[in-house]
């Protein structure tokens, strides 16, 4: 690969990449602990779907074709 092409492929908009989340969807997961003296006081767990509504429409009919298909 050359390096224009290379370079070229480096920037992309936040608008491009914000479709292409939107698009294909992404999931973000996390978690936090606030703990003192070795116990744990507070537990927080993330776990966050970002995607398009026809993304999310697509999705949920293919789940449901799957599992009408294995009843």
């Amino acid at each position: 690969m050359s390096e224009s092409a290379y370079h070229d492929q480096e920037h992309l908009s936040l608008c491009e990449v914000l479709d292409r989340i939107l698009h294909k969807g992404a999931v973000i997961m996390g978690e936090l602990t606030i703990s003192v003296a070795e116990v744990d006081l507070v537990y927080l767990g993330l776990q966050l779907i970002v995607c398009s509504l026809d993304t999310a429409t697509r999705s949920a009919q293919d789940a449901k074709i799957s599992l009408g298909a294995k009843i």
